[in-house]
């Protein structure tokens, strides 16, 4: 039994939920997001809640279970509230600025890299060395993040780089005389 998958999923006030054609659509005050539904789960929108339960007692049906209750409640989640991550940049010369739907970062190559921010995310930079991620979508939020997070990952002697806000980053000692 899945202990994630039991729990129903709260529907606030203000959030509409509708399942049609296998797909759940759920809209909230941010936006609207949409689920393509499994076959071997059933969902069904109970008043104020959301329950997701296997169809059938397979193996399969057990495994997707708990995650797709997941995936609805981050429907929920985005739509009400809406997910954030924080990207900080370490290293000298090293800095972002958001310029309209582009982010231009210099990382110490010979070229400053311009990414193209997609539609339904929104990156701010409060700082020369803090980038924002927002958007209602968990998936394309982190997406995002781990895109831009790639043009340079820190590394283990200095700590330069771009890491996630929280990350800890594990240093090496440097080269013995």
């Amino acid at each position: 039994m899945s202990r994630i998958g039991k729990k129903p999923v709260a529907i606030p006030s203000g959030v509409t939920a509708d399942i049609a054609n296998g797909v759940l659509t759920v809209k909230g005050p941010k936006g609207t997001l949409t689920l393509t539904l499994r076959d071997e789960i059933s969902y069904t929108v109970d008043g104020d809640t959301i329950l997701v339960k296997p169809a059938n007692d397979t193996k399969q049906a057990r495994a997707f279970w708990g995650m797709q209750r997941t995936l609805v409640s981050n429907l929920v989640t985005g739509v009400t509230e809406g997910y954030t991550k924080v990207l900080e940049i370490t290293g000298v010369g090293y800095r972002a600025t958001a310029q309209g739907t582009n982010l231009k970062l210099q990382l110490g190559y010979s070229h400053d890299v311009d990414y193209a921010v997609p539609a339904g995310i929104e990156i701010k930079t409060p700082d020369n060395t803090t980038v924002q991620i927002s958007g209602i979508d968990k998936q394309k939020v982190g997406q995002v993040a781990a895109e831009i997070r790639r043009w340079r990952k820190p590394e283990p002697y200095k700590g330069k780089g771009i890491k996630y806000r929280g990350e800890f980053i594990f240093r090496k000692e440097g080269k013995k005389k």
